[in-house]
């Protein structure tokens, strides 16, 4: 399983985009080494992780194809994580498709979502090339030759957030963007249905400090707590890579810094073009 983080900054972006801070400033002087686009994650060449602004800048700054990608499964509808509008090019004039169907899977605000950011230039000719899935916390599903297991973010009360276990060929990633704590429900459910993650991203919005497991996103310490009941639970041992990602403009995330506080505490720091392969 190849893992791909194209995108590893929070919904702000780094720097963030009408920022003046000095570190926001200081990162338009460094260069693209210290940019974080929005979060997005590629399985091997099939299956997508969220939709951010930044997937047409991915597709020729990593040489990602869109137009083979087969999968797109969406967290939750917050922009940063879903840009529907951009479905409108897959198709027609727009585009020469390697794979005629797209699957997106989201849960029912992700679908409202869509529908209303195409409503006014979706073409027919393009329409009948996307195909959109409603899923629910607890979903299990096959695509792409690979096992889903869908199970609830806290993140937002108003709609069902989602985290995603993919496994394929005997390789498991778990997806831990955008939620504050884990329930003890979702990692029990991870674990009676066989999940055994090799590589585990968590959101790390708030860098070195806690969210105390009660905000829409997690910090070091709150990622440490995870990680401790994903290893009771079994779904995580001694050999799992751990990756830190989603980063914040506010926890100033020069790569070097997040890359010490990471191995300092057994974490991989992700940045954007980062690739794993388990």
């Amino acid at each position: 399983m190849k893992i791909s983080f194209l995108g590893t900054g929070a919904a702000e972006g780094v720097p963030a985009m009408f920022c003046n801070c000095a570190f926001c400033n200081s990162v338009r002087k460094a260069g693209i080494s210290e940019v974080r686009t929005r979060s997005q994650v590629l399985i091997d060449d099939g299956l997508l992780i969220d939709f951010p602004p930044e997937a047409y800048y991915h597709s020729f700054a990593m040489g990602v194809n869109l137009s083979s990608v087969k999968v797109v499964l969406v967290t939750h509808s917050h922009m940063d994580h879903f840009y529907a509008h951009d479905f409108i090019l897959r198709g027609y004039k727009y585009a020469q498709l390697a794979q005629p169907v797209l699957d997106i899977f989201g849960n029912a605000e992700v679908l409202k979502v869509f529908d209303e950011c195409t409503a006014r230039e979706m073409k027919e000719q393009v329409r009948r090339n996307i195909r959109i899935h409603e899923i629910k916390p607890f979903d299990i599903f096959a695509t792409c030759g690979c096992k889903v297991i869908a199970v609830p973010a806290e993140h937002t009360k108003t709609e069902d957030a989602l985290l995603f276990y993919v496994e394929k060929e005997g390789k498991g990633y778990l997806h831990l963007h955008d939620t504050g704590n884990v329930s003890d429900k979702a990692v029990q459910f991870l674990a009676e249905n066989g999940a055994k993650a090799d590589v585990v991203a968590y959101d790390c919005t708030f860098g070195a400090q806690a969210g105390n497991l009660s905000a829409r996103h997690m910090g070091l310490p709150d990622v440490c707590e995870i990680r401790k009941k994903l290893f009771s639970a079994g779904i995580i041992d001694g050999k799992t890579l751990n990756v830190l990602t989603h980063f914040s403009h506010n926890c100033r995330p020069f790569r070097r810094d997040m890359e010490e506080l990471a191995h300092g505490n057994g974490f991989i720091a992700a940045y954007d073009g980062f690739i794993l392969n388990v």
